[in-house]
């Protein structure tokens, strides 16, 4: 016997109050303390403690991000920049979540 089908489910509802934000990141590595902070003129300063080497830092960057901003860290993800210290980082989640992002 199959279960009944539930009409009134939109599998979309929550998928339509998700967004997604991109930030620029400049990026210390080999700094003493892992921080993360925004400039006076909106770009963002990630000192990391790892190494630039076999993608550490980046890993440490996007855990960094998504404890920051209060997301999982699936939810984070590195758009471009992989191998500069300039990094764009894209952080999806609901919008309430990524006001503070701008």
């Amino acid at each position: 016997m199959r279960p009944p089908l539930m009409s009134n489910v939109r599998p979309h509802a929550l998928a339509s109050r998700m967004q997604a934000t991109v930030i620029a990141v400049k990026v210390k590595p080999n700094s003493r303390v892992s921080l993360l902070a925004q400039a006076e003129g909106g770009a963002w300063l990630a000192q990391l403690k790892s190494p630039p080497v076999d993608g550490k830092a980046n890993e440490e960057l996007l855990a960094l991000v998504a404890r920051h901003f209060g997301c999982r860290k699936s939810a984070v993800s590195l758009k471009s920049g992989a191998s500069a210290r300039t990094k764009l980082v894209r952080i999806e989640g609901p919008s309430a979540l990524l006001q503070n992002v701008r």
